[in-house]
């Protein structure tokens, strides 16, 4: 098969940028491992909305009064996460329905570069193909980072996706680093009944922000029953009783704390391996892929674009 453009990854980046090369008539693939809508849609920005949506309506009624209403509830979280994965279902239907109206073929498997325009797709049976394109649109997205001090398990320590489809609500949870992840996890539960720690390594909460941001916020979080640790770091966390149990590093010595679970929100990392950068040779820098103004590799007809 051979196109105009292939696009290796189908989320806020990828997606757009197929459909807008349909537009300009070109003949357009797009390559997905997963699910299409990429991590934003599926696992990130979008079913997080749907959950924090779900806290604010349960924050509104049980201070329903203050508006002049009488109202009282209690919340079924099975049922809070289930809207937040049909959420997450309708739009990545969307970005499928957008995909036929535009006339992009859509091939699932893991894409890998094998020269300067050509992609050997791996489905998941084991059946290989290879598709060529003039040129080649890397938007391969980023995933969790993970700390050695902190291997998550999927159960007593967990990542966004984890958070997002627990079976159960844990009683307590501890928050390791307060990007946006870590934050928006810290208000759903916190919102929802779990008693919540951040533990975050910098000065001040959401540090990449601004600090009347962090201020605010931190002020905020504290007034919801938001315990905050700053200049913190976890350096082990044991895992072989009912619960966790997690040594911190402070500023003034160490200290234990112990809760249901512990959620790593530690940043994310590009996805760069085993996409045949260095076969191709590529050059990438620090976990990133280098690019010109154009958003072009050093390879002529290959571009990286998104996280």
């Amino acid at each position: 098969m051979s196109y105009d453009v292939i696009v290796l990854g189908s989320g806020p980046g990828g997606y757009p940028a197929a459909i807008r090369a349909s537009q300009l008539g070109k003949k357009v693939a797009i390559i997905e491992k997963e699910s299409l809508g990429g991590i934003c849609l599926n696992w990130g920005c979008i079913p997080t909305k749907a959950l924090l949506k779900s806290a604010q309506v349960y924050e509104y009624l049980k201070h329903a009064q203050t508006y002049g209403i009488n109202a009282s509830g209690t919340h079924d979280f099975g049922a809070v996460v289930k809207r937040s994965r049909g959420v997450a279902d309708k739009m990545s239907k969307g970005v499928t329905f957008l995909m036929k109206k535009n006339k992009i073929d859509v091939i699932m498997g893991f894409g890998k570069l094998v020269a300067a325009n050509k992609i050997e797709v791996t489905a998941a049976d084991g059946s290989k193909q290879v598709v060529e394109a003039k040129n080649i649109v890397i938007a391969t997205g980023g995933r969790a980072r993970q700390l050695p001090s902190m291997p998550v398990d999927g159960k007593k320590i967990i990542g966004y996706r984890e958070a997002m489809v627990l079976p159960e609500q844990p009683k307590s949870m501890i928050v390791v680093g307060s990007g946006a992840i870590g934050v928006e996890f810290a208000y759903f539960y916190n919102s929802m009944g779990t008693k919540v720690t951040i533990v975050e390594f910098m000065p001040r909460i959401v540090p990449v922000e601004d600090e009347d941001v962090s201020k605010e916020l931190e002020k905020q979080y504290k007034k919801q029953g938001i315990d905050i640790m700053t200049n913190a770091s976890v350096e082990a966390v044991d895992t072989s009783g009912a619960g966790v149990r997690a040594k911190v590093k402070t500023q003034t010595g160490e200290v234990v704390l112990e809760a249901d679970v512990v959620l790593s929100a530690v940043g994310v990392v590009a996805n760069i391996e085993n996409i045949g950068l260095e076969e191709s040779g590529i050059k990438a820098e620090k976990g990133k892929i280098i690019v010109d103004k154009f958003g072009q590799t050093s390879l002529p007809g290959v571009f990286a674009i998104g996280d």
